[in-house]
């Protein structure tokens, strides 16, 4: 049974840019102090704060720590977020279970990074013995990997991608936040002519690293009412897998945890994919959007391309996807990136969308993925259902 006793009851975003010149933690500073100014919360009545480790700190191992420092927060309960793009709807289940076990009463969930300005990563373990000699130059080339046997075991359009990228960058036009780069019209014509990377992975299937922030208030459904805080959104069902498939030395690529959390995650906010009011799917590159359609049963598995291309996935359509442009087309701040269409759903589901408002929205499935491996698929898979 969906539980509704805590609530999002606020949201912020800085706009994302390229080689900013700042620090996360200056992002930080602006989300924070933008969702202050929302919701008339005053900082010293924060004691819960959830970070999401970034790039650009990458050689930090207590960020979080230094985080409540700059930001000048004395927190009874911090959480470090180190699974990538899940980290920021991971951060607010966890949140959520710290407010339930009495650990705090109001928590932040902050996400800033600025990756574009400093990339401060070593990722170690395999990488550097196996992965770095061949010369596979990072998530793109992995992506193409993983595109390249998702075509050989389904077939996939590559028009179908192209309406994916073009669908967002129409979206990502109505949205101030988004990059300013990104903020211009995209044909078919623009896709398919984009050149090559990891064959067959375009550069319009990919994100571009940038610089931003965004962050959320957590609280308990009794204290936003007593604080007069109407606009809520209840996250009532939550799932997450890390490592899918750990112990098989060759385990399939295109099969993702979403497979095993799809079904937990929709029954415990008791709704079915058919119910689902608006997709906002973590969307490095836009295979794994087409993935995540079949994983969560929006389409059968290797009929993505046909869905894609057979449905309105508009933000006036009959599935409205990555109504702000996703990370795809607004800009990918480094790990802050799995906050981006968090904020987007919270957004749409207060009624805040501006030129983009989905009408009569009432729900909102969310996802984050984190690492990418080589030779596997990716290494962290979480979903979030929120409602209204």
């Amino acid at each position: 049974m969906a539980r509704t006793d805590v609530v999002i009851a606020g949201y912020a975003e800085t706009k994302v840019v390229y080689q900013s010149g700042r620090s996360a933690y200056d992002f930080a500073g602006l989300a924070l102090s933008e969702l202050l100014g929302k919701t008339g919360i005053a900082k010293d009545e924060i004691d819960g704060l959830s970070v999401t480790l970034a790039l650009s700190e990458g050689a930090n191992p207590f960020f979080a720590v230094y985080m409540a420092d700059a930001l000048g927060l004395t927190p009874s309960w911090l959480n470090a977020g180190g699974i990538g793009g899940c980290s920021a709807v991971g951060g607010v289940a966890r949140a959520m279970w710290a407010i339930r076990e009495g650990m705090c009463r109001i928590a932040v969930v902050l996400s800033a990074d600025a990756p574009s300005t400093a990339f401060r990563a070593n990722y170690g373990a395999y990488r550097p013995e196996f992965q770095d000699p061949p010369g596979v130059q990072g998530p793109p080339a992995t992506f193409g990997l993983l595109m390249s046997r998702y075509d050989h075991q389904f077939g996939l359009d590559p028009r179908a991608l192209g309406k994916i990228a073009i669908t967002q960058r129409e979206h990502a036009l109505r949205n101030p936040n988004a990059l300013d780069k990104f903020r211009k019209p995209l044909t078919m014509d623009d896709y398919l002519a984009s050149r090559s990377i990891a064959d067959p992975l375009r550069v319009l299937d990919c994100v571009m690293y940038c610089d931003g922030a965004n962050a959320f208030l957590v609280m308990s459904a009794e204290e936003a009412r007593a604080r007069g805080i109407e606009k809520v959104v209840h996250p009532t069902a939550y799932a997450e897998v890390t490592n899918h498939n750990g112990a098989d030395p060759l385990a399939d690529i295109t099969d993702s945890g979403f497979y095993r959390i799809a079904p937990q995650v929709f029954a415990r906010a008791g709704l079915t994919p058919s119910g689902i009011h608006i997709f906002q799917p973590y969307d490095d590159f836009t295979i794994a959007v087409l993935m995540q359609l079949e994983a969560f049963g929006f389409c059968a598995t290797g009929e993505g391309s046909a869905f894609v291309r057979d449905t309105d996935l508009s933000f006036t359509g009959t599935l409205p996807l990555n109504t702000g442009g996703g990370q795809i087309s607004a800009g990918q701040p480094g790990l802050a990136s799995g906050g981006l269409n968090l904020a987007e759903a919270v957004r749409q589901l207060f009624g805040e969308g501006g030129e983009r408002q989905v009408p009569g929205v009432r729900n909102a499935l969310v996802t984050g993925i984190g690492v990418i491996p080589y030779g596997r698929n990716w290494g962290c898979s979480a979903a979030m259902i929120l409602e209204v």
